[in-house]
């Protein structure tokens, strides 16, 4: 009697194991392929798929996007895809791609794969400009080109002279800090990944914390409509916006690993998924596209 009553106890915990592991696994597959949701009058939609680890977004004049994939260990790459949908590789043999930026004449791009150059591309020739170790966000004014570090204590923000070629250290022993913007009041932001913040860069000392409570915090955009943020979280990110007002708006949810969030130039955007292999296309509420287009045709 002993014996099968220890046999039922044994079957009864193998049973209940086996449905927490089921559910366990349920719930990550949940996670994993629920689909994205957009919020009230924007609508999403996936243009373009397998296209490994997407970082970084940059539109090309000719209608082209260039995608960085952040792979590691020289196994990254940028990617041109054209209007027609063809895709050619046209940097090759880098450790995990990510920060890129319009610069005159070409763009620039980073490497957050260790120690390498932040390297600018023109007319089919790259060129090293200055080295760092793990450099992400980058932001170009003109006169300087800006590069953060995102490194656990040791991180820096660094400023690139075009015309001397010089660089200069603006802050130091950062953490986690990976996307750089500007806004239209002129202050130069950065994200703190790990504490959920993001700071203005002050030239004259401390830098204010002008949000916080934020989860994984990494590129950032700053257009009319406000202050973009993506979450680089792998279950269950948002894309956020922060208006004019600083009210939160969950633009997107159920997001995985989202990066780089650039404008269309028709009044919407384009959102690189890393972690589902894909880039996103944005739009918004039809008001606020028939608003944008029709501040266009007026200019």
């Amino acid at each position: 009697m002993i014996q099968v009553l220890r046999k039922r106890g044994v079957r009864l915990t193998l049973t209940a194991t086996a449905g927490v592991v089921a559910c366990a696994l349920g719930f990550f597959a949940w996670q994993t392929f629920y689909p994205v949701q957009a919020s009230d009058g924007w609508h999403v939609q996936v243009l373009h798929r397998d296209v490994a680890k997407a970082a970084s977004l940059l539109p090309l004049a000719d209608g082209s996007l260039l995608v960085s994939r952040e792979l590691d260990d020289g196994l990254g790459s940028i990617l041109k895809i054209t209007p027609q949908g063809e895709r050619v590789v046209v940097v090759d043999g880098l450790s995990k791609p990510d920060g890129m930026v319009a610069v005159e004449g070409g763009w620039v791009f980073s490497q957050e794969g260790g120690l390498a150059p932040v390297s600018v591309s023109r007319d089919g020739q790259i060129t090293a400009l200055f080295n760092g170790e793990s450099v992400q966000g980058l932001w170009n004014d003109g006169d300087h080109l800006y590069a953060i570090e995102d490194r656990k204590g040791d991180g820096r923000l660094m400023r690139y002279d075009w015309q001397s070629g010089q660089v200069e250290v603006l802050r130091s022993a950062l953490t986690e800090t990976e996307g750089l913007t500007r806004c239209s009041g002129g202050q130069l932001l950065y994200t703190e990944k790990a504490a959920g913040k993001i700071r203005a860069l002050n030239e004259g000392g401390e830098d204010p914390v002008v949000a916080e409570g934020l989860r994984n915090p990494t590129f950032l955009f700053c257009d009319q409509r406000g202050l973009w943020i993506s979450e680089d979280s792998t279950h269950r990110a948002r894309l956020l916006r922060i208006d004019a007002d600083g009210k939160r708006h969950t633009v997107l949810s159920f997001l995985k690993a989202p990066q780089s969030i650039v404008p269309d130039g028709k009044g919407g955007y384009l959102l690189a998924e890393g972690g589902r292999d894909r880039v996103l296309h944005l739009s918004p509420p039809e008001q606020e596209l028939d608003a944008h287009v029709a501040s266009l045709d007026a200019q």
